[in-house]
């Protein structure tokens, strides 16, 4: 079969994802969508990427779209990504506090869990016996399970301090050899939803002192951005900090919220 993507056929992914994520598909991400979408020509046998197109807006196979957004929205991830934010969080913000109240951070494009349980990690090791509950939500249903499992192979482990590798990890034995797995206790204080960030969030997951959404904004327009922080605000606690990623801005968009250094954000 010819995996081979017609110009006409990439646009019509390019407003598919668009409508659906929000997520700008440049030109150059043509080759990323064949190489990754063409398993799921192979499975329906297709021969054009047309007769794909067609069954997903046709409506009536919304687990195929479900995949179909897993596949193009599935993001690199790693402990203790871009480390300077866990040590603001650390040193600026857990470390002053006196609050006795819960304190709950938003991962909002957790991928596979990585940010979620280094935030723990963080959260139990700086808050002691506090009460703290770290809340992860992404678009894709494949990453979720994946982060909720907690389960990952042992080469993912580097960028774990030592000593946090020894409290909050355990080493896979026998069929799990070559994995760690996030300790049971840790887990329980985190949980998983699924969000699509560009429509407006249930007020079901509460408030949050800090929301982390590091790396997912730049996969979208100026509009997408816009609407997607408009959203995160009324979850933001008066006082409490918005992360974007080191790559992102919100140059134009801040909507209100006051730069405290570069990427960090407070809401007055």
């Amino acid at each position: 079969m010819d995996s081979a993507i017609t110009d006409q056929e990439f646009a019509l992914f390019q407003r598919l994802i668009y409508k659906i994520a929000g997520i700008s598909l440049s030109d150059a991400k043509k080759v990323l969508l064949v190489g990754r979408l063409a398993k799921r020509l192979k499975h329906y046998n297709f021969g054009t990427f047309s007769q794909y197109y067609r069954m997903l807006a046709g409506g009536h196979h919304p687990e195929e779209m479900q995949v179909m957004v897993d596949l193009l929205t599935t993001n690199e991830t790693y402990f203790f990504r871009e480390p300077g934010h866990f040590h603001f969080l650390r040193d600026e913000i857990l470390k002053p506090r006196r609050s006795s109240a819960p304190f709950r951070v938003w991962s909002a494009a957790c991928s596979s869990g990585e940010e979620v349980y280094t935030l723990a990690m963080l959260l139990d090791d700086t808050l002691s016996n506090s009460p703290w509950e770290v809340v992860g939500s992404d678009i894709s249903t494949q990453v979720l399970a994946k982060a909720e499992a907690g389960h990952y192979p042992l080469g993912r482990h580097e960028g774990i301090p030592p000593a946090y590798l020894s409290k909050y990890c355990l080493k896979g034995v026998r069929s799990h050899s070559g994995t760690f797995l996030i300790t049971p206790e840790l887990k329980r204080r985190t949980r998983f939803h699924q969000v699509n960030l560009t429509l407006p969030v249930d007020t079901s997951l509460g408030e949050f002192e800090v929301i982390f959404l590091r790396n997912v904004m730049i996969y979208f327009d100026t509009e997408t951005k816009r609407k997607v922080i408009g959203h995160l605000l009324p979850r933001l606690k008066s006082g409490g900090h918005l992360i974007i990623g080191h790559s992102e801005t919100l140059n134009g968009i801040q909507q209100g919220l006051e730069p405290v250094r570069a990427t960090i954000y407070r809401k007055p």
